[in-house]
C-alpha cells in the first residue's frame, strides 16, 4: 500500500513541476483592417470579345474575437468570430460629353460574418514574446452587398439615388452572389505579452458567382463563370484573459 501512496505521489508531484511548462491559453479582442477582393473571369464562349476579367477591390475595418489554445508548447489553435465592413466608392462620369447631361457614380457596401480556425506556431525569441506563423481554413458568411448607383447634373449638382440593388439577392441582373464561401488562409505575427499582431492573405477555395446567365446587347450567353472572394487583413489585438 505504501509503495503505491509513493507512486501517485510521485506522480502528482510530477504534474506539479509541468504546472508552470504548460502551454498558456488566452481569449481576447482584435480590430484591424480588412481588404475583401472580388476576382471575376468569366470567358463568353459565344462571344469571346465579351469575356469579362476584373477586380474588385473593397476596403474596410474587420473586429472580432479571438481564444487560442495550445496543444503541445509552441504549437496550438486560434480559433474566433470577425465581422467585417468594407466599402468601395467610385469617381463620378459623365454619361455623355455633352455639359447637361448628368454624370453617375456607384458606391458599394459590404456587411461580412467570419469563422476562422487556424493551427499556429510560436517561436519565443525572448521572455513572452514570440514570432508566430499560422495557417486555416475560414467559414465567410455574406449579410449583405450592396450597390448603389447615384446621378447629378453638371451645373445643378443635383444627387438623384437611382437605384441600390443587394448583391446577395435575386434583383441583380448580372452578379448573382453565393452568400457562404470557403478561404484558405496564411499569416504572421507578433506577441508581446498580452499584446499581438497579426497579418495574412485568404485565398478563396469556391466560386461565389451563382449566375451563368450574363447577357450583352439584350442577348443571353453561357458563360463559364468562374472566379474568387479573397480577403487582405492586419489585426492588433489584446488578451482580457491570458492563463
Amino acid at each position: 500500500m505504501k509503495r503505491y501512496f509513493f507512486i501517485l505521489g510521485l506522480f502528482l508531484f510530477s504534474l506539479a513541476a509541468m504546472a508552470d511548462e504548460l502551454p498558456k491559453q488566452g481569449f481576447g479582442l482584435h480590430i484591424g483592417y480588412a481588404q475583401p477582393t472580388l476576382r471575376l473571369n468569366s470567358p463568353s464562349e459565344v462571344y469571346p470579345k465579351d469575356s469579362l476579367v476584373n477586380t474588385t477591390q473593397l476596403h474596410g475595418l474587420k473586429v472580432g474575437v479571438v481564444y487560442d489554445g495550445s496543444i503541445i508548447k509552441g504549437f496550438g489553435t486560434s480559433l474566433g468570430i470577425n465581422y467585417t465592413f468594407a466599402t468601395k466608392q467610385y469617381s463620378w462620369s459623365s454619361l455623355s460629353s455633352f455639359t447637361r447631361f448628368p454624370e453617375s457614380r456607384t458606391q458599394l457596401f459590404y456587411h461580412q460574418l467570419e469563422l476562422f480556425v487556424d493551427w499556429q506556431y510560436k517561436f519565443e525569441i525572448a521572455k513572452e514574446t514570440y514570432v508566430m506563423l499560422y495557417t486555416g481554413p475560414t467559414i465567410q458568411c455574406g449579410l449583405a452587398f450592396t450597390q448603389k448607383s447615384e446621378q447629378r447634373m453638371d451645373e445643378s449638382g443635383t444627387i438623384t439615388v437611382s437605384e441600390t440593388q443587394n448583391r446577395y439577392g435575386k434583383d441583380h441582373p448580372n452578379y448573382d452572389l453565393k452568400q457562404l464561401n470557403v478561404t484558405w488562409g496564411v499569416g504572421a505575427g507578433f506577441q508581446y505579452k498580452r499584446y499581438f499582431l497579426r497579418g495574412g492573405y485568404d485565398f478563396g477555395l469556391i466560386n461565389p458567382y451563382k449566375n451563368q446567365q450574363f447577357s450583352v446587347g439584350g442577348v443571353s450567353i453561357d458563360r463559364n463563370t468562374r472566379g474568387r472572394f479573397d480577403q487582405w487583413q492586419i489585426k492588433l489585438g489584446m488578451y482580457l484573459w491570458y492563463k
